[in-house]
This record gives C-alpha cells, sequence and structure tokens, in this order.
C-alpha cells in the first residue's frame, strides 16, 4: 500500500532555521512548552508546517524522533530528528507518562537520544526530554508502544524452537536450548542473558490487584555479543518456582543486574517450562494436571465474564464483513496463510476488537473451510473466550487488561496445563465454552463511492455530488460524528467535471481521537492524519488510539474500530474515496445524516436537520437541496486545513457551494459510441452509467461499478441467519454434523451394543428451534445385538449336538473294540 509520509524535508523549505534548544526565543515565538499550540503569532501545531506559519524553533521542541515505536516491554533506543545539542554539559533524561524517566544520551554527531522504558500498556505515549539533567523538560514527543508480536523480528531476540522451550522436561523433550539475535541491534561487545518472570499480584478485579515484570536470574553474564547461545536448562531454585511465563532480556554487560529501562532486546514472551522444578520434569502429566486443578478452583471464584462478551458472528462471511466489531485473529488467519495451531481444523479466527467494559475480556470465534463456526462442546479446536484481551484494554495497566500478558496468564498457560503438558484439554473447555451465536445481531451498512453515490443504512439509494463538506452521520447515541468532504472531478484534459466525489472522510466518537483518511496529492495515494497531524505507517500498520483502533491493511485500504462497535472502512475506488460505515443494532433510531435514518424504514431516509422528512421519490434536485441541508459547520468540522488551497477554498468560503451546478441523473447525454461501450461496461447499474456520462471516463464508472458491487456482496454477508443452537449427540452414540443453522439437518448414531430410541434426525427450523430432541441410545437392543444373541445361540446349539453325535460314535465303537480277543 502506499501511504503519503509526512516530508520533513519539505518542512524545512517553509520554516527558518532553528535557534536551538533552549529557550532564547521570545516567549511568544518559540515553542518551548507549546507543543500542539495555534494560537500566538506562529503556531506549534503541525498544520504550520503546510501553511508556512510555524514558530522558528518548531523542530527543536515539538519532536521528530526515529524510530518511533516498538515493543511496550521497552530497550528501544531512539533518535531525536532535526534537535542537535553539541554543548552536553548536564545528562539526558527522558520522561515518558510523566512519571517514567529513562537516561539518553548525545553521540558524537551530537544527536539526542532516548531509550523506551518497560511499559504495561500499547498505544500512543507522550515523552519530553530535558537537557539539563532534569531541570526543565521543554521538549515534547510522542512514542507508540505496540504489542510485542506487532514488532519486527529483527527487534527480537529468538529462541530456536521455541516449542520445545515451552515443553522442555515433558516426554521425549531435553537436551540444548539455543537463542539467536541480531548483534547490530544491540552495539556492545559483550551481554548478559536475564530471565524476567511476570505475574498479577494482589486480589483479582480489586484496586489492589497489579502487574509486575520481576527480574529472576542471569542464564550468562559478560558473554561475547556473538548473536548466539545455548545451554543445558537446569530447573531453578525453589525460590523462583512461582513464575511460569516470562521473557528473555539481553543487555550490554555493563548494565548491573536486572537494571530497568536500558537498551535491550526481549524475546517472546512463553511458558517457562525450562526452567521449572524436578517435581515438573519426575511427572510432568501429573504436575500439570494439579495446576490445572489449581486453576479451576481459582476460575470458580472469579466472576463469570462470559455474559458480556459479544456474541460470534454465525459464519466466516458474516465475521469477515463486520469488522467494526471483529478482527482477524493473527494466529489464524486465511489470508496470511498462517497455521491454526491451536484450532486445528480451522481456517480462519477472528477476535473481538474491544474488550468487554467490566471485566476486559475478549471473545474468538473460529470456523471451517465452509465457513462453519467451530464450538468448544464439540472439538478441542473450538472457539474459546479469553478472560484477558489478548490486545488489553484500556486502562491497560491494570490487569487484567495488561496487552498479551494477562491474556497468558489467565487463558494461555492454562491451556499448556490441561491441554498440552497433561491430557485433560475437557477441564479447559468446560470453563472457556464457545458462544454458538443464537442471540449474534449483524450490523447495519451504509456506504458512499463514485460521483458521489449514497446507500443508506436501510438500503435507499440516490446520488448527491454537491461540493463542500457535508454530514455523513451523526449519532446522540454515542456522539458519533463522520464528515466529508468533496471536490469535482478532474478530466484527462485538466478540466473539471460536472461531478464530485469524496476526497476527505473524518471521523469522532465521544472525546476519542479524531481520524481523518483523505486522498493526498498524488494519485492514488492514501493519507491519514491524527488529530490533524499526518502519520506514518513505515513501522507499524495498527495503532491502539484514545477511543478507537486504526488499522492499515493492504489494497489502499484504512479501518478505524471504535469502542461503540461502529466501524469505518476508507478505500480508493478510482479518483475518488469510497466509504462504508457499519452500526450495531444499538444505534437502531439514532442516527441521521446523508446516510438516513436507520431504523429499518426506508420512507424517512431523506429528513432534513429540522426534522422534515422528503418523500422517497423526490427529484435529483429536490435531494440536492436535501444533501446541502447537511453541509457542516465550520464551529463543528472535524476535518483539517493544513493547507492555503483548503482555507480558502472551504473554510473561508460556504460549506456547500451554492455555484457549483452539478450534473443530475437523467440529464446526462452520451454519444452512441459512449452509450454503447457505457451499457457493455455498466449494464443495469444506474450509478456506473450516471458517472460515464458526468465524466466521459469509462474507468471512473468501472470504479463505482466495483465498489457497488463491493457494497452489495458485503450487505448480502451480513444478512442475519437463524441458528438453533448446539446439539448434543447422544450419550452413548454420536452425531455426524456440527452445523446448527437454518436448514442443516443432523443424524444420531449409537455405539455398539446400543439402539436409538427417538427420531434419528434432527432440522434446524427457522423459529429457531430443532425438529426433534436429541435421542437416546438404550443398550441390549440393536439388530447387531440381537442378531449376535440368535446367531451366537444357534451355535451353541450346533456345537452341543455336534458334541453329542460324536459322543455316540465313540461309545459305539468302544463297545465293538472290547468284544475281541
Amino acid at each position: 500500500m502506499k501511504l503519503a509520509l509526512l516530508p520533513w524535508a519539505l518542512l524545512l523549505l517553509v520554516t527558518t532555521p532553528g535557534r536551538g534548544p533552549g529557550p532564547t526565543a521570545d516567549a511568544q515565538e518559540s515553542c518551548s512548552m507549546r507543543c500542539g499550540h495555534l494560537e500566538g503569532p506562529c503556531s506549534c501545531h503541525s498544520t504550520c508546517s503546510g501553511l508556512g506559519t510555524c514558530c522558528s524553533d518548531f523542530r527543536d521542541f515539538c519532536l521528530e524522533i526515529l524510530p518511533y515505536s516498538g515493543s511496550l516491554m521497552g530497550g528501544k533506543d531512539f533518535v531525536v530528528q532535526k534537535l542537535k545539542w553539541f554543548s552536553p554539559t548536564d545528562g539526558v533524561i527522558c520522561r515518558f507518562k510523566e512519571s517514567i524517566q529513562t537516561l539518553g544520551h548525545v553521540d558524537s554527531s551530537g544527536q539526542v537520544h532516548c531509550v523506551s522504558p518497560l511499559l504495561y500498556e500499547s498505544g500512543r505515549i507522550p515523552f519530553t526530554v530535558s537537557l539539563d539533567n532534569g531541570r526543565s523538560f521543554p521538549h515534547t514527543g510522542t512514542w507508540l508502544a505496540v504489542h510485542p508480536n506487532k514488532v519486527s523480528t529483527t527487534e527480537k531476540s529468538h529462541l530456536v524452537n521455541e516449542t520445545r522451550w515451552q515443553y522442555y522436561g515433558t516426554k521425549d523433550t531435553t537436551g540444548n536450548l539455543s537463542l539467536t539475535w541480531n548483534t547490530s541491534a544491540l552495539p556492545t561487545q559483550a551481554v548478559t542473558i536475564e530471565l524476567w518472570g511476570y505475574e498479577e499480584i494482589g486480589k483479582p478485579y480489586s484496586e489492589e490487584w497489579t502487574a509486575k515484570w520481576s527480574y529472576l536470574y542471569p542464564l550468562a553474564t559478560n558473554i561475547p555479543n556473538s548473536g548466539f547461545f545455548t545451554f543445558t536448562p537446569k530447573p531453578a531454585s525453589p525460590n523462583y518456582q512461582e513464575w511460569k511465563v516470562g521473557a528473555l532480556r539481553i543487555v550490554d554487560s555493563k548494565s548491573y543486574a536486572g537494571e530497568k529501562d536500558v537498551q535491550a532486546l526481549w524475546t517472546n514472551d512463553h511458558a517457562l517450562a525450562w526452567h521449572l522444578g524436578n517435581d515438573f520434569r519426575e511427572d510432568p502429566v501429573a504436575w500439570a494436571r494439579a495446576q490445572c486443578g489449581a486453576w479451576e478452583e481459582l476460575e470458580d471464584q472469579l466472576p463469570d465474564f462470559l455474559e458480556e462478551l459479544p456474541d460470534c458472528p454465525c459464519t466466516l462471511a458474516q465475521a469477515r464483513a463486520d469488522s467494526g466489531r471483529f478482527h482477524t485473529d493473527y494466529g489464524c488467519d486465511m489470508e496470511q496463510g498462517s497455521v491454526c495451531t491451536y484450532h486445528p481444523g480451522a481456517v480462519h479466527c477472528v477476535r473481538s476488537v474491544q474488550a468487554s467494559p467490566r471485566y476486559g475480556a475478549g471473545q474468538q470465534c473460529c470456523y471451517t473451510a465452509d465457513g462453519t463456526q467451530l464450538l468448544t462442546a464439540d472439538s478441542s479446536s473450538g472457539s474459546t473466550p479469553d478472560r484477558g484481551h489478548d490486545w488489553g484494554a484500556p486502562p491497560f495497566r491494570t490487569p487484567p487488561r495488561v496487552p498479551g500478558m494477562s491474556h497468558w496468564l489467565y487463558d494461555v498457560l492454562s491451556f499448556y496445563y490441561c491441554c498440552l503438558w497433561a491430557p485433560d484439554c475437557s477441564r479447559y473447555m468446560r470453563r472457556r465454552p464457545s458462544n454458538d451465536c443464537r442471540s449474534y445481531r449483524p450490523p447495519h451498512l451504509a456506504s458512499t463511492f463514485g460521483d458521489p453515490h449514497f446507500v443508506t443504512f436501510d438500503g435507499t439509494s440516490f446520488t448527491f455530488n454537491g461540493r463542500g463538506e457535508y454530514v455523513l452521520l451523526e449519532a446522540v447515541l454515542t456522539d458519533l460524528r463522520v464528515q466529508a468532504r468533496t471536490q469535482p472531478g478532474v478530466t484527462s484534459n485538466g478540466t473539471q467535471t460536472h461531478g464530485t466525489g469524496l476526497t476527505a472522510v473524518a471521523i469522532q466518537e465521544g472525546n476519542s481521537d479524531v481520524v481523518e483518511v483523505r486522498l493526498a496529492d498524488g494519485a492514488g495515494v492514501l493519507e491519514v492524519l491524527l488529530n490533524q497531524e499526518v502519520l506514518s505507517f513505515a513501522e507499524q500498520r495498527w495503532m491502539d488510539l484514545k477511543g478507537m483502533f486504526l488499522s492499515v491493511a493492504a489494497k489502499d485500504k484504512v479501518s478505524v474500530m471504535l469502542a461503540s462497535g461502529a466501524g469505518l472502512e476508507v478505500s480508493i475506488q478510482g479518483p475518488f474515496l469510497s466509504v462504508s460505515v457499519l452500526l450495531p443494532e444499538k444505534f437502531l433510531t439514532h442516527t441521521r445524516g446523508l446516510l438516513g435514518t436507520l431504523n429499518n424504514d426506508p420512507t424517512d431516509d431523506f429528513t432534513l436537520r429540522s426534522g422534515q422528512v422528503l418523500p422517497p421519490n423526490s427529484s435529483p434536485r429536490d435531494l440536492f437541496q436535501y444533501g446541502a441541508n447537511w453541509a457542516v459547520h465550520n464551529t463543528s468540522s472535524l476535518l483539517t486545513y493544513d493547507s492555503w488551497f483548503l482555507k480558502h477554498n472551504f473554510l473561508y468560503q460556504p460549506k456547500h457551494d451554492p455555484t457549483f451546478e452539478p450534473l443530475f441523473p437523467g440529464e446526462a447525454a452520451l454519444s452512441p459510441s459512449q452509450a454503447h461501450e457505457a451499457a457493455e461496461l455498466c449494464g443495469d447499474d444506474q450509478f456506473c452509467n450516471f458517472d460515464v456520462a458526468a465524466t466521459g471516463s469509462l474507468s471512473t464508472g468501472n470504479a463505482t461499478r466495483v465498489a457497488h458491487q463491493q457494497h452489495q456482496r458485503r450487505v448480502e454477508s451480513l444478512q442475519p441467519v437463524v441458528s438453533c443452537g448446539w446439539l448434543a449427540p447422544p450419550p452413548n452414540g454420536h452425531k455426524d454434523s456440527i452445523r446448527y443453522l437454518v436448514g442443516s439437518t443432523i443424524r444420531f448414531h449409537c455405539n455398539n451394543g446400543y439402539s436409538l430410541a427417538g427420531a434419528e434426525t434432527s432440522t434446524c427450523q427457522a423459529d429457531g428451534t430443532w425438529s426433534t430432541p436429541t435421542p437416546e441410545c438404550q443398550p441390549g437392543r440393536s439388530y447387531a445385538v440381537l442378531f449376535g444373541i440368535i446367531f451366537g445361540g444357534l451355535a451353541v446349539v450346533a456345537t452341543v449336538a455336534l458334541a453329542y453325535v460324536l459322543l455316540r460314535r465313540r461309545k459305539g465303537n468302544m463297545h465293538i473294540w472290547g468284544s475281541q480277543p
């Protein structure tokens, strides 16, 4: 995907050279302690770069860093760009979240470095820099802390054959273990390798419940930085046995043992089988069973989190289409071809994007190749919910909301105990039952694309090609707002067309961050802004933001997933943006704007701000006035004006351009040859035909046709499906299907020695009930048993008769033999 990055080199062209890092400039013209501010004679907000209004020391105080992201485990060295410091008389201190301090340094070229700290959260972390040993922190920046699984492999050290590490001490798993790393990522002559353990202490779900990483002991000290280490694990001393999950850290040997927040390379978090005691190695199955039992006892004491989880989609198609609430599980992704290690038989799994509101739990839903959901009641491959959401949840640092690690403690480690180290997986599945989707309600979809054309949440289609900025959606329920900018198209010879298309869309919910997706100056390039600042996706394509998650996938598509479960998807289709909005059912009767009134009644979709409703058969010119009525107000605009073109054409002008005269549906005329080409391309797609006429471009019409088809296919994928729920097999028998959707039929069979008492089949009916209950398998009445008794009895009789005949013959022969001399 081509994402436009903000070229800081151009920034230097519109700002005068900096005056150095100290507060030497006039206070009103300096960005010291003012980053993000717009007021004053010069600006300290990133929009100043395009407007040429930056304070002269903007780059000295409002920091750009490289790299800008790293694992939340910390230890990443990053460089402050543009800031040179050639008089380091005092130490450099970097402070994160106003409380966590790490030592920085200045290199030989005068560049300032910081080291990211060990954090217990993901997302954008504000930091400040002091160049006077902590007396003042006037320099401001943002560090992106990410889930350990999302960082580059070059930033980690690697457990060679990680499975061996996590099974070490079990049957047939002994010998040496090895570790590798990229030596250039840790520039030092000698290193120390340390073990760190993770735990969550205090009463669960209380205010005292805290997460804690602890330094345990070294595996090796002061060894050459060769990039390779091998050893034979020995059981740890008893005082370290309480830690059963953790990670290895490689640091410069000059650091003291367990020194925090120094440059380091971490391994993946993993089960510490290799460090467990002799009691584990002597009988790992018995040890694991005891741990599984202890986990069961703990689970029985903890609150039930299952009730507040979102329901799984019933089909794979629904799961992939419901992108506002569910996202691909990276461990089982059909698009990446990943092996579903923990869900054999599945081809794709999704996880709920948002953690549950009270307990921070997560949902998981897995599917077979034919789209059937896998349930734990049928198989250990089934979808398992999580007490700790793998991606964590705000406020993150509080268990069980710590990204990755809470999930490890309550859901993954227990899976090792019950399923991997001991053959007791049914015990795990009983406490992690799949949701069977009977209560799932798919979201409602609305889209806009092309010239632009709208399909509302209730399915009404219309065209509104005004020039300006308009409200696509407002929902008071969560204070959700979606706004868009439209601009005229341009023909191949540079003239403007009589139609417009979306060039920018912005979204905010409540007090969340504001995300804007827009077409950059270059054709076919998306640009994403966070709170009016252009984002770079060179390092990360997933970001945890305030009140939302942001994902940038392949094929020029940006997805925004909001805390309410609403979702926004923006992609490039031809010369314009295509926008889709997904809303859960709770938004029924709570929406207004150009995407209509969501209430399953298409007759009131053309509702003005005043509440007046235009009839469904309104003329194109009346609908043009309806669209104009939903122009954005300057006071509530979410869109960015970071160039003089945008300011002069949209900020300082009416939000709806009254001078722009578009081409209306039904008024377009094509030459016979154009009409023939359009008919061959578009068929009966009215939107495609209109766009060919409005722009004179078949490629534009084709882009509209494709976008319209994508919307229609997604609507089809999101159609409600009736599920009758899981149906149990008969005791002492089995069933031949795991499909529980309407129309599915299940056949029942009994084991040998049992006969079926009841219906042989049951069918899922349209009302969500099974046609017959599960039958019984009763002993001693099967035909096989009956035939066995009959033929067995006959065999016994035949054997007795044969024995009698033989005996009689023998006695007769003896009589004859006895009469001879």
